[in-house]
């Protein structure tokens, strides 16, 4: 954690940029030790994702962990029970795979969390200190990451830049540079590459719109077009994997031909289609089961995620008893067990295995002391303006209503607030907050029209919904109308901070982690692919909707802000980058009438070390704490 730099002009007849207040660190939360510990315990707890294996060498996986302090690479040989953490870098790694025969294990090096950089490659059982990770695919240009899927014999890597993406093949184990299959100026990306590595199947954007890509599967020896999938405008299409079965070309791909996501197989060999109709609401994905037979379908409905199997053959389709809780990431293995984890938000995140005769057991337990539980949330359904909107409501326990209010908003857009585990949340209510959380139109998860209500008016739509939800839980006598904090990161901290501005009656204090809050200078700075979205998202580039992108954007109504407002900002943020912040905190500091502070931290769009975790949602807290009082 750092304080703003001192910044020498370049030219030294300019003004000296602004000096922008730092928002202090508390040394502790609470004046009670036991909340004080377990508080700070939610996020010290060893944390780790569910192990994913090699595809031909099962008892070798890959998983991340946060148990050194920082979210790093970690590999666990089941045949030995060894564990071992390949990467230690000091803003931490998170991606990471394995090929087929997991011999070795890839991981994706960036500077400091920049998103920029390339996938390297060190044997699984380690290499000596003296040695470093060798470059994955020669001859492929640095980028932000565009897919990636690996073969017995060739890989096929996705690489986006500022001139668009590029799809690269490389033969595993040549010198040879990897040659170029597949670039464009839009954004497009790797989907799946078949079993018998004769078939690349991409999702790009050649006609304009990133938010609803188009399918195409080429043939890998060649690089020609086998087949084409598009469903015309707002209606995408997702390549999810082909059958694991040898000379089986079927590919599962998501659609949403009627008005949600759901699933149909195609062979773009011969053009047959297939579409799935589960009797299920809400939205599912999904992947084959090893025998190429069933598909592990994935339900997502009122922010609950449950798992299903589907027999392809009868079209019948069985709930598998899991345990209770919101299932977050599951796969089949070859014996078909299936692993998975699941949370709710009283509860911790599980790592288990359901196995065939329908035993079901913790799979995995991280070492140490297992997080404190918290509070369960409760649904609370609305009318707002485009229909009724799901919020998630938490209350601390002994705290009467009307209590102050903490509403956390989503990032993404495109995600949504589920009833998972989460230590942020559980602080807020430790601290006696009453925590909102709004799956306003632009989430996922409600169906595409929801999602897509936000194309043309961002920012303003949701916000709209979230105040139906304020006004709702005021009228019921939850929330404390004088002390409701707007609070959330990525999109959701660009929310704060435009509802600082355009709803300055409504909020007491706004938090902003990461924000966007020039929109014009942020479409300048940002990744390609995030500039892609947005000309989705808008209609076109600022320079062709100038008006869209002011309106939408926190610097236009900073001359309205009358709350204090508290900005965390990553240096070296790719996705809301750090020079469109400084433009808005230069204007609030030239206003000299409103209080703000800022804590800058030295990673990306967001931190993987735990006391920089620690760190922030303290400093979130305690800001918010200071300025209600």
């Amino acid at each position: 954690m750092r304080a703003d730099p001192s910044v020498v002009p370049a030219d030294p007849g300019a003004p000296a940029p602004a000096t922008h207040p730092v928002s202090p660190v508390p040394e502790r939360l609470f004046d009670d030790d036991a909340a004080e510990r377990r508080w700070r315990a939610r996020f010290t707890a060893v944390r780790m994702s569910r192990p994913s294996w090699a595809r031909d060498a099962p008892d070798r996986t890959v998983y991340v962990s946060n148990g050194s302090g920082t979210t790093e690479i970690h590999v666990w040989d089941r045949a030995t029970d060894i564990h071992r953490q390949v990467t230690s870098r000091r803003s931490g790694t998170h991606s990471a795979t394995l090929p087929p025969d997991g011999d070795t294990v890839w991981w994706f090096d960036d500077t400091d969390g920049d998103e920029f950089g390339h996938w390297v490659t060190e044997p699984f059982a380690g290499r000596p200190d003296t040695e470093e990770p060798a470059v994955a695919v020669p001859g492929a240009e640095d980028g932000y990451p565009a897919g990636l899927d690996m073969g017995r014999g060739v890989v096929v890597l996705g690489t986006s830049t500022d001139a668009g993406t590029t799809v690269w093949l490389h033969d595993r184990g040549s010198s040879e540079p990897a040659r170029v299959v597949y670039s464009h100026t839009e954004d497009a990306g790797v989907g799946a590459l078949s079993e018998d590595e004769t078939l690349l199947a991409i999702h790009h954007s050649e006609h304009g719109d990133s938010r609803h890509p188009s399918l195409r599967v080429l043939s890998v020896p060649s690089g020609e077009t086998v087949g084409e999938l598009h469903d015309g405008p707002g209606k995408g299409l997702a390549p999810l994997v082909f059958s694991p079965v040898a000379g089986d070309q079927r590919l599962l791909v998501g659609h949403e031909r009627r008005g949600r996501e759901e699933l149909l197989i195609w062979d773009p060999v011969t053009g047959t289609e297939s579409e799935l109709h589960l009797d299920l609401p809400g939205e599912v994905f999904a992947d084959f089961y090893p025998d190429g037979t069933a598909l592990l379908v994935g339900h997502t409905h009122a922010a609950r995620t449950r798992l299903f199997r589907y027999d392809i053959g009868t079209a019948s389709l069985t709930e598998l008893p899991v345990a209770p809780g919101c299932v977050g990431s599951a796969e089949v293995r070859p014996d078909g067990t299936v692993e998975y984890t699941c949370s709710s938000a009283a509860t911790p995140t599980e790592i288990r295995a359901l196995h065939p005769d329908g035993t079901d057991r913790l799979l995995l337990v991280p070492p140490g002391e297992r997080p404190p539980s918290s509070s369960p949330v409760r649904d609370v359904w609305v009318d707002g303006p485009g229909g009724s909107v799901h919020a998630l409501v938490t209350s601390p326990e002994n705290v009467p209503g009307p209590a102050p209010a903490v509403f956390v908003l989503h990032g993404g857009p495109h995600a949504a607030d589920e009833d998972r585990f989460d230590p942020a949340r559980a602080t807020w209510v430790e601290a006696g907050f009453v925590v909102v959380e709004v799956n306003y139109r632009g989430s996922t998860g409600y169906g595409s029209a929801w999602r897509d209500a936000i194309e043309g008016h961002p920012g303003l739509t949701e916000l709209a919904d979230v105040a139906a939800v304020q006004d709702a839980l005021v009228a019921d006598g939850t929330v404390d109308p004088a002390r409701c904090v707007v609070d959330g990161w990525s999109w959701g901290g660009y929310l704060s901070l435009l509802a600082a501005g355009v709803q300055p009656e409504r909020w007491a204090v706004a938090v902003a982690g990461v924000p966007v809050a020039d929109y014009l200078a942020a479409y300048e700075d940002e990744m390609e692919q995030l500039r892609s979205f947005d000309r989705a998202l808008f209609g076109g580039s600022p320079e062709e909707l100038p008006d869209r992108y002011r309106e939408a954007s926190p610097l236009t109504y900073v001359d309205r802000v009358r709350v204090p407002v508290l900005v965390l900002a990553g240096e070296n943020d790719p996705r809301c980058p750090i020079r469109q912040i400084d433009n808005y905190l230069d204007a609030l500091a030239a206003r000299g009438d409103v209080r703000y502070e800022v804590t800058r931290f030295d990673a990306g769009h967001g931190s993987l070390v735990v006391t920089d975790q620690l760190d922030l949602v303290a400093t979130e807290i305690d800001f918010a704490r200071r300025a209600l009082s």
